[in-house]
């Protein structure tokens, strides 16, 4: 029976530490951190996820600045709403909802967004931090990713490390990760020929290609730890990942379910950035630096 990656269970574990870092420099910042989510059109999963962020936020102590844009809004109407919230000095964290609306370009918009207050971690400067090992928020998901293998006592020191997806949302940070933490890591994709051939060459495999059931028993090898990064709804009900959780069960070492695996966790690393901004802002000291590295 494989070890569970429960991120359920570690997401509720670090909200606690959150809380208590916020309860006891709240009187010292004279408010609490803010989050600000941009959200434009009325996306239905959009809508769920930025509700969650709103109640992990509430949980906490984080107060809430969410911001929703018609589907019609333009490019310019979208850079004066970010403007506005880094202007805003309550706010400690802007994340702009993906997907956007057809037409609307990402690329500039979150450009846009103050590199101290970007709480996805997806600025170019942050990214470029986090390539030269320079502190900065860091991507929420594979940030989410790395702290349940540390929770678990997974080392990545010296195992191979295999991540299927080069996304910049996930792969490419994840990978880049990895390798801070003295993986030897392998970047597969959906041109990367014999695939089962590399992924099962890992010692720690995480799965995040966007396709739904891609991978099944004869792409890893005994022992592996796999993280599955993906979620999709069957269209019979319930959801799935990106890898077919009931052949891999009995192999491996580890997997993290879907749902209840890295979904959780990518909104504790949202929080996370969000109130180290906040502690930064205010020269605040905090315990939060092994969830950052």
């Amino acid at each position: 029976m494989a070890l569970r990656l429960d991120g359920k269970a570690l997401a509720k574990e670090l909200e606690q530490r959150l809380q208590a870092q916020i309860q006891s420099a709240c009187s010292v910042a004279g408010r609490p951190p803010g989050l600000a989510v941009l959200r434009v059109g009325d996306d239905p999963a959009s809508a769920v996820y930025v509700s969650n962020k709103e109640k992990a936020c509430a949980r906490i102590g984080v107060e809430s600045f969410g911001s929703h844009l018609p589907a019609d809004a333009t490019a310019a109407q979208v850079l004066e709403a970010i403007c506005a919230l880094n202007a805003d000095e309550r706010v400690d964290g802007i994340l702009l909802q993906l997907p956007l609306p057809e037409g609307l370009d990402e690329t500039p918009l979150l450009a846009a967004i103050d590199p101290e207050k970007d709480a996805d971690g997806l600025h170019t400067l942050n990214l470029g931090r986090l390539l030269k090992g320079e502190p900065g928020p860091r991507s929420c998901t594979p940030a989410g990713v790395m702290a349940m293998l540390r929770s678990q006592g997974i080392d990545p020191s010296g195992k191979r490390a295999v991540v299927v997806g080069r996304s910049i949302l996930v792969g490419q940070p994840m990978a880049l990760m990895l390798q801070a933490a003295n993986a030897t890591v392998t970047v597969a994709h959906s041109r990367t020929r014999d695939l089962a051939a590399v992924t099962r060459q890992a010692e720690i495999l995480v799965v995040a290609a966007g396709r739904p059931e891609m991978l099944g028993a004869d792409h890893v090898s005994p022992g592996t730890v796999v993280v599955d990064v993906g979620i999709h709804r069957r269209p019979e009900g319930g959801l799935c990942g990106d890898v077919k959780a009931a052949e891999l069960e009995p192999i491996v070492a580890a997997l993290s379910p879907v749902p209840g695996g890295v979904g959780p966790m990518t909104v504790t690393m949202l929080l996370v950035n969000t109130v180290v901004a906040w502690c930064r802002r205010h020269q605040i000291d905090h315990d939060l630096a092994d969830l950052i590295v």
